[in-house]
């Protein structure tokens, strides 16, 4: 396909993402909710369908609906119901799963995606609804059978269903990267796609550029990462186009992605929504969700990542990377929240936390919650820099490490080291004389006009002063001691 062909269309896109619930048991029974047990350990006669038990409605699930509704923007239905969506899978034993089709809890919200360039893109959120998960059929342990675990039938779930709003792939995976932002810092889902707790499915279609009316619709599953997403999206764009462009005709369907080749693969045609067969789900009474309800979840959320951006960028002046970056963990984020209570120095604050915090989590493959350093003690290490006491050299090599295995304060390991800048211009001007006395010929080349080897001069001084002359003072006094030899 050419770059011309390429151009001359324009992707569609909307997404479909499952949230399995953090809630310690099932949607709508007692059974544990937990990932990794033993096969079928994790089921009861209400998983699995069993005649005359009746499914009960989890309430934290309710909760997590209308928080992950309130951080979308959205509008919470007062009045809801539960239906049946009746299918057959082998992984299914009740033969329909209880979801709600007329009255999807949360409706009309959005979200807003940063550009580098220009305002932001922002992607409608069409409905967010409740429903129970299927079990898992397992295709690749027996040659001749497939294996069914039904420990996942009933865990909860969140279906978070966008508007046709994306026209890029790029688009889609950082949609993807907002929405595990906010159900990580919710608190709702652990959003690992890699053990299927977030599920998406992408809906792509094509168009002529300038056209109104939508292409038609493919429907994309299986992938297991946000980056596989993207290449899906990709390919099927560019699959697509090609079918169009050699005159074929495009058909309404599911494909899976094939993450090996990076391609996707028809499974079935796509099946209509009557072919369902939704029904009221007769075992569950009818929600009501008032307004009292919403406030008091709302009360109890905390600072979401869009808040917090926009107080970096606007209140503490902060860069958009590093806002950015901050914002990226909910731990991170609380962690500076934390450290900017005790130094107002925000630009150093944020530059410890990207780089010499984060690089020991990374080499110790630890969370922020088991770092060492308490954010006060680290506001102590920056105050100590700000007033001129250590260079941030000496803080970064040699106070910080000993504070990892220390319980000591940074001004403690400072003054037990002997790591106290000097600043005073009779302690450094000992310091000045014996480099000058050293480095005879190299002071003979800088008065004769080689200004360059200031940085040689300032490097000795460090030597001899074993880094604790200040760079600042120490700079003017060797300045004016070199033009006086």
């Amino acid at each position: 396909m050419t770059k011309e062909q390429r151009n001359k269309y324009e992707a569609v896109i909307g997404l479909e993402v499952h949230a399995q619930l953090l809630t310690n048991t099932k949607a709508y029974s007692s059974d544990i909710n937990a990932y990794g047990a033993a096969p079928n350990t994790h089921t009861s006669p209400i998983t699995l369908g069993h005649p005359g038990t009746l499914p009960v409605m989890n309430k934290k699930s309710i909760e997590f609906a209308i928080k992950l509704g309130i951080a979308l923007n959205c509008k919470i239905a007062e009045h809801q119901y539960f239906a049946r969506k009746n299918y057959f899978y082998p992984d299914l034993p009740k033969g329909y799963q209880i979801t709600q089709d007329k009255t999807p809890i949360c409706t009309e919200g959005f979200i807003d995606l940063k550009q580098k360039e220009g305002p932001a893109k922002r992607i409608g959120i069409t409905r967010i609804h409740m429903e129970e998960d299927a079990g898992k059929s397992i295709h690749d342990v027996d040659v001749y059978d497939t294996l069914v675990d039904l420990n996942r039938a009933g865990t909860p779930l969140l279906e978070i269903v966008t508007e046709p709003d994306m026209r890029s792939s790029k688009q889609a995976y950082q949609y993807l990267i907002e929405i595990r932002k906010l159900v990580r810092y919710l608190e709702i889902c652990d959003g690992n796609m890699e053990e299927g707790s977030l599920r998406c499915d992408a809906n792509i279609s094509v168009r002529l550029n300038g056209a109104t009316e939508l292409g038609t619709k493919v429907e994309v599953k299986n992938m297991n990462s946000i980056r596989n997403v993207q290449k899906a999206i990709e390919f099927e764009i560019e699959r697509q186009i090609e079918v169009l462009e050699t005159g074929g005709e495009l058909s309404q369907e599911t494909r899976g992605f094939d993450a090996l080749n990076g391609s996707t693969i028809s499974m079935r045609s796509k099946e209509a929504a009557n072919d369902y067969r939704y029904f009221p789900e007769p075992d569950l009474q009818p929600l009501h969700v008032d307004e009292n309800q919403i406030q008091m979840v709302k009360s109890d959320m905390p600072p979401l990542p869009d808040f917090l951006y926009n107080k970096y960028v606007s209140e503490l002046k902060l860069s958009d990377y590093d806002a950015l970056n901050l914002t990226e963990s909910k731990q991170i984020a609380l962690f500076f929240e934390q450290l900017i209570t005790h130094t107002k120095n925000y630009k150093a604050a944020a530059n410890w936390i990207m780089g010499s915090v984060k690089s020991y989590l990374n080499e110790n493959g630890v969370e922020i919650q088991d770092f060492p350093i308490e954010a006060e003690a680290l506001a102590g290490l920056i105050e100590l820099i700000d007033e001129g006491q250590i260079s941030s050299t000496i803080a970064s090599q040699k106070i910080f490490p000993e504070m990892l295995v220390s319980n000591e304060s940074a001004k403690q390991i400072a003054e037990r080291m002997n790591l106290v800048q000097v600043s005073d211009e009779d302690g450094l001007i000992g310091f000045i004389d014996k480099v000058i006395l050293d480095n005879p010929s190299e002071v003979e080349r800088f008065k004769n006009g080689e200004q360059q080897l200031i940085g040689f001069f300032m490097g000795q001084l460090m030597r001899v002063s074993k880094g604790k002359a200040d760079p600042k003072i120490a700079n003017s006094l060797i300045r004016k001691k070199l033009n006086d030899a």
